[in-house]
């Protein structure tokens, strides 16, 4: 197993934490990881992305240029990296954010109204668990349970209390693709 994935969307939407805890628990599940965030000098709103690599055996380089999958938060973000992704690749979009569609027929293509789901939940501040829960449960690349554990690790302390929130956007957005 190899997978390859670009989380991308703007700052304030977790990218980096979404690639710091899908990174957290393939670790915890003895696998090969690397994690490369990369955000803009803007604290709210400028662009942000993270690669994150699973595999059960060696990584030989962090650099992605054209990923085998991307989880796209934002518009500019699916402009970006969905042309990028390799043929044969995996696509997924939060349709809450993500209204123009590009045409690619090489790839499958997951759309998820993350936005949507996580306010129906309490807080839209949670998309990113919704679309990462959905892209977990489609690849298999971790266990979802994993994501859950990692949860005490990756989060700050401050935001301890939105732990159980997280879970259920999680467990959500892997229902979802079910």
């Amino acid at each position: 197993m190899y997978e390859e994935l670009i989380i991308a969307g703007f700052g304030g939407q977790g990218i980096i934490f979404a690639g710091k805890l899908l990174a957290h628990a393939g670790l915890k599940e003895g696998k090969e990881v690397v994690y490369f965030p990369s955000y803009g000098a803007e604290m709210r709103g400028g662009t942000a992305n993270c690669t994150v690599i699973v595999s059960d055996s060696l990584i030989a380089s962090p650099v992605v240029a054209n990923p085998q999958n991307a989880l796209m938060m934002s518009h500019p973000s699916y402009l970006k990296f969905l042309p990028r992704i390799k043929a044969k690749g995996r696509a997924l979009i939060n349709s809450s954010l993500v209204k123009e569609e590009l045409f690619r027929e090489d790839i499958e293509i997951i759309k998820i109204p993350a936005n949507e789901i996580a306010e129906r939940i309490g807080s839209s501040r949670i998309a990113n668990m919704v679309a990462l829960g959905a892209w977990v449960k489609k690849t298999g690349v971790v266990e979802v349970k994993s994501l859950i554990h990692s949860f005490k690790q990756v989060i700050s302390a401050d935001k301890l209390d939105l732990l159980s929130l997280n879970e259920k956007a999680l467990r959500e957005g892997e229902q979802f693709v079910s």
